[in-house]
């Protein structure tokens, strides 16, 4: 059997940690996939349990130089993050109180006595104390045959610090002391700023796992008790007091309030609560105490899915990152190729002195720092699917959000999704004076409280939030295909399908022009006599036609499928603004219209929610299910909308387009950089122009790298969907 484990991982420098834990992992027996996230530090596993368990594959890890531990504990994450900034920052200000004066000492007080010893005592604390981790990083990747950035930190300075070393003891003329003290100190910078940023890249993942309450109040033997959230237990009653956050899923069996659910769907608007009225672990009670059974505990709430949907696909790799794994993975390699050719250029073919085509070396090693690469996407990813989140959109991985700007076709299914899926009375026409309307009202109420059929339920909805007060039924009678017939208050009452050549001019004409528009036309006639035609529809959301308007907008072509008949359905499409129309079709046949259209060349998402859509929902390129549907179709739909608002679809595309836009902005950064700055700090440019890139000024550039790549993926935050 094939399970999954996430492990947290520590130690990790670069995307070249990420690679050697990745190549490690696949080489062990029984692991079937591995993703290893260099930005969020964790490594998803999936392995088959007869060959291999958790402990070991921790020790694995733990063996390669990266300690490690089981578990997601936001608590311990949290501890974990701060105590790695904590590290940098004592290590920043160590090697800064080191490396500036020895900044000064080499570059401005050139006549200073002992000077070159006085270098030596500031520089060597950096090299081995400040710069430790720089080591153990380089000797864990040599061991397992690879090289990181840690080799190429290590390699750079050492050369440029052991040079310095034969320089004090008379070997050759010149040092480079401050050179290896302040690239240690700008690289330790570049990391710590790097590392503040990237707690910000999973803010909001944290914020949802924080919203679950530490304890509850519920009420056992009459007794109200204050317990731990983990010990609620499915049928407990739970008491919510004002203010409070519900702790678990439930159904209310008492009282009635407000709920802010804003930050499970992003709604703002508080959702009223009643008696049989879903809650969901993590909302906020506005006003009025309630008490509910609880349902779901524990990992089964919607706030524990959610966060672990979120954790899935921040943890996924899109293709654009797989690339840029392969080229970290033979990128450190190269480069410390290339800082030897470059070496053996300046030295034995131009002709320059030792330590001048040491420090250009030196310059190629540290400029070259593969770190923008690796955090290019994963910072992307993390920033963008916690904003979905934050917004009510549920986006299950990084190959959905990848898609999403090649999107140029959305297929919408009618009932639940464009439409409210519960039908409403929208016309309810008299045809005698208006001093009547409450009492035919009351009739149709009468007759329909008995009847099971779909319809009845909303004349009965409407009746009540008419005020009607309904008589006393005798003779009850359902008439299959037909409608229902019944005695009231002594009149014989008809209510049901309109019979040919039984009404007038009139009342025909109204029948055909409601049927027209998309509605089911029915008559009410008291002995015998039609006395009032009722129209009942299936009525679009309100967002709906704004949804489409924003799609097409956005160069999107869209379409909507529905089981229902031509006419009713071109009578909805036109409402929701919608041109394109597959009606009559089978529930079993969606799925074979959406590949007829990904066969003409369209990328194509599905929107649906009902067990009907689930395959549909699966063939498309992205399927996206409302979250008051199945549980089938939310399974099926790659990203899932909360609030099951037509307008969030548009909503999702925006933040796919945008955060690939990202992902895009931040390799061509990573690659450019690396592109011209590898060149100049090989002097390409010194004979001609006298241009040079100094291993300090490489060392800054580098830095300033990562943070700028993390930064510009933070932007996304901001972004208006």
């Amino acid at each position: 059997m094939v399970k999954k484990v996430e492990i947290n991982v520590e130690g990790m420098h670069c995307a070249s940690c990420s690679t050697l834990i990745s190549r490690a992992l696949k080489k062990a027996p029984g692991v079937v996939n591995v993703n290893v996230n260099y930005a969020s530090r964790k490594a998803r596993v999936e392995y088959d349990e007869s060959q291999t368990d958790e402990q070991k594959l921790v020790a694995l890890i733990t063996s390669k130089g990266y300690p490690s531990k089981i578990g997601t504990d936001p608590d311990s994450e949290r501890l974990v993050r701060e105590k790695e900034i904590a590290s940098l920052k004592f290590f920043l200000v160590f090697s800064a109180i080191f490396a500036i004066p020895a900044l000064l000492t080499g570059m401005v007080f050139m006549d200073l006595p002992y000077r070159m010893l006085v270098l030596f005592l500031l520089a060597t604390p950096v090299q081995f104390i400040a710069g430790k981790s720089f080591y153990l990083g380089a000797w864990s990747a040599l061991k397992n045959r690879t090289a990181s950035m840690d080799t190429l930190i290590a390699v750079g300075t050492s050369a440029a610090y052991g040079y310095s070393v034969a320089a004090m003891l008379g070997l050759v003329k010149e040092q480079y002391f401050e050179t290896a003290a302040v690239l240690i100190t700008l690289v330790i910078l570049g990391k710590y700023l790097e590392a503040l940023a990237k707690g910000r890249t999973s803010e909001a993942i944290r914020q949802l796992m924080g919203l679950t309450p530490k304890v509850a109040t519920v009420i056992r033997d009459g007794t109200e008790t204050e317990i731990p959230v983990g010990d609620v237990t499915v049928g407990d009653l739970v008491l919510v007091k004002p203010g409070g956050k519900i702790p678990v899923d439930g159904t209310v069996t008492e009282g009635g309030s407000a709920v802010d659910e804003s930050m499970i769907t992003g709604e703002s608007i508080p959702v009223e609560k009643t008696k049989g009225s879903g809650v969901t672990g993590g909302t906020i009670n506005k006003h009025g105490v309630i008490r509910f059974e609880a349902t779901r505990v524990g990992s089964d709430t919607v706030l524990s899915q959610i966060v672990r949907l979120v954790e899935d696909a921040q943890g996924s790799k899109a293709d654009i990152q797989r690339f840029a794994d392969r080229v970290s993975g033979i990128f450190v390699p190269v480069v410390i190729l290339l800082a030897f050719t470059t070496f053996l250029v300046w030295f034995f073919v131009l002709g320059q002195p030792f330590s001048f085509s040491l420090m250009v070396a030196v310059a190629v090693l540290v400029v070259a720092c593969p770190c923008s690469l690796g955090l290019a996407t994963p910072t992307a990813i993390m920033v963008g699917t916690g904003i979905g989140a934050q917004r009510g959109i549920l986006i299950k991985s990084a190959e959905s959000l990848e898609m999403m700007h090649k999107i140029n076709a959305v297929v919408f299914d009618k009932t639940g999704t464009i439409t409210d899926g519960k039908p409403k009375v929208t016309d309810f026409i008299t045809s005698g004076p208006e001093t009547e309307r409450g009492l035919l009202i009351g009739y149709a109420y009468a007759v329909e409280r008995n009847s099971e059929h779909s319809l009845a339920e909303a004349i009965v909805d409407y009746a009540k939030a008419e005020g009607a007060i309904h008589g006393d039924v005798t003779d009850f009678t359902a008439i299959p295909g037909s409608g229902v017939s019944a005695t009231v208050g002594g009149r014989s009452v008809y209510l049901g399908k309109p019979e040919e050549g039984t009404h007038d001019a009139g009342t025909g004409e109204t029948i055909v022009r409601l049927q027209e528009e998309g509605k089911t036309a029915m008559v009410l006639k008291v002995d015998g006599v039609t006395r009032a035609i009722i129209a009942v529809a299936d009525t679009i959301k309100p967002t709906s036609a704004k949804a489409v308007e924003d799609l097409r907008s956005l160069g999107i072509e869209t379409w909507m499928i529905t089981g229902d008949n031509e006419r009713t359905a071109r009578a909805i499409s036109k409402t929701a603004g919608i041109i394109n129309v597959f009606a009559g079709v089978l529930p079993q046949d969606k799925a074979a219209y959406v590949k007829k259209l990904q066969e003409s060349g369209l990328k194509v998402v599905m929107v649906g929610d009902g067990i009907n859509d689930a395959p549909a929902l699966a063939q498309a390129d992205i399927g996206i299910a409302m979250g008051s549907g199945t549980d089938v179709a939310m399974e099926a739909g790659s990203v899932v909308l909360m609030r099951s608002d037509p307008q969030d679809v548009p909503r999702a595309i925006r933040l796919g387009r945008k955060t690939i836009s990202k992902i895009k902005q931040n390799m061509a950064w990573a690659l450019v950089y690396n592109v011209i700055g590898i060149p100049i700090a090989a002097g390409v440019l010194y004979p001609s122009f006298g241009i040079l890139l100094s291993p300090i000024i490489a060392g800054g550039a580098m830095a300033m790298s990562s943070v700028s790549v993390v930064t510009n993926a933070l932007t996304l935050r901001w972004a208006r969907l």
